[in-house]
Formats: structure tokens, sequence, C-alpha cells
């Protein structure tokens, strides 16, 4: 599993690089001492996990998660314990208390061994919605609709607000997956539950949700071409 280490302070890089040695699972492939550092790395490496620090000067960890398209999984290092709480509630994968004991990082190791063997092909991202964060995955999206300049997830029981347009959301998301039925709205192929043609031949989409929505006349064809219903 690549790793990488995002802390503006040195020591604490080099601590964590030395605990990652201690685990053949783990490979360090990089590091930054900020979140600008940190971005590019990501974009360019791709790594499958971050140690990442929280409070860091100019961006924070939680900034940085934000800007990403998809996130990594996540362990959070801080000196700070007021972050504990907050850091739980966005369902981080685990939260290191600095300076970090040996048997709590292989604690950490081991929870994420066990959540990434049933979430290998999962991708994410982190949403800040007013005072929540969130850890969101894709695949328990079921519906996006456009609110001018912002997007509305529905996911499981709750909706959280993404600040992005729906046209640039939708350029990065799983066509295998998602589906634009209308200019507002895009589904979920997999929570499709029934589809109705009108006497029109426009579709009418019921979700496992209980919602049932419009495809467009253009989208109606579509849909039906793809093979997917």
């Amino acid at each position: 599993m690549s790793v990488l280490i995002i802390d503006d302070e040195r020591h604490s890089r080099m601590e964590l690089k030395r605990l990652i040695a201690g685990f053949p699972e783990l490979d360090c492939i990089g590091e930054a001492r900020n979140a600008d550092e940190a971005q590019q790395l990501i974009e360019d490496k791709h790594p499958d996990l971050l140690f990442l620090d929280i409070q860091m000067p100019e961006r924070t960890g939680f900034d940085l998660l934000q800007a990403l398209e998809h996130v990594p999984h996540v362990i959070f290092t801080t000196a700070f314990d007021q972050y504990a709480v907050k850091a739980f509630e966005v369902s981080a994968l685990d939260y290191l208390l600095k300076p970090i004991r040996a048997e709590r990082f292989a604690q950490a190791i081991a929870k994420l061994t066990a959540k990434s063997a049933h979430s290998a092909h999962s991708r994410q991202i982190f949403v800040k919605d007013r005072e929540y964060y969130h850890f969101i995955r894709w695949e328990k999206v079921y519906l996006i609709e456009s609110m001018d300049n912002y997007a509305r997830l529905f996911v499981e029981e709750k909706t959280v607000w993404l600040k992005r347009s729906l046209n640039q959301l939708v350029k990065t998301l799983d066509a295998t997956m998602f589906f634009r039925i209308n200019r507002a709205q895009v589904i979920n192929l997999n929570f499709i539950q029934t589809i109705h043609t009108t006497e029109t031949g426009r579709l009418t989409v019921t979700l496992t949700s209980g919602q049932t929505l419009n495809v467009s006349q253009r989208q109606s064809v579509r849909l039906k071409s793809t093979g997917k219903i």
C-alpha cells in the first residue's frame, strides 16, 4: 500500500517514516510539508493512504481533502487533541495523537488492513457541509441534484452539499455507475428499482429510496441504448 506523509514538522515526518518502515505492507512514496506540496504529490502519485496532519500553515488538512477530486484512505495525525472529535465525526480511518506510540500505530494499521479489504476499489471524496465534515463513498450516493454552483448529494439517510457545479462533477464521475437523466439530476444506476415508459416514449425512474424522477426525452433515448435497463 503506497503511503504519503503530510506534516509541516520535519521530526514528525521522520518519526512516521520510522514507524512505517516496520510494516512491509506499507511503502512510503513521498512526503510533503504543506497542503500545496501534498496536493501536487497526490495528483501525481495517487497514493493509497495519507498520514495527514490537520493543523498546518496556510491550509489545514481538512482544506486539502476538500480540494481533492478523489480522496485516499486517511489517518489523521496531530498534536492538538481538540481535533479528535471533529476527526472522528468525519469518519476518518483513524486518528493518532502525537507523539505516536508504536502500539497505537500498529492498531491503526490493523484497522486500515481490515477496512481496505472491503473497499479496495471504492472511490470517495471529502465534503465540508456547513459545520460538518464527511467522507462520502461514491458507490453509496444514489442521486445528485444541481443547485446553482453546488451539487446536492443524496447518500444513505442524509444529504450533503458539494461546492461544485453538476457540469464539473459529471466529468469526474464513473460513467458505468452514474447517468445524467436531465439537466439537473444524475442517478446511480445501481439504485434503480423500476423504470416506466410513458405514452410519449420518455422514461420515469423510481429509485430504491422511493423517489420517482423524470428522464428527459434525449436522455431517455440514451438510457435505452446503453443496455443497462
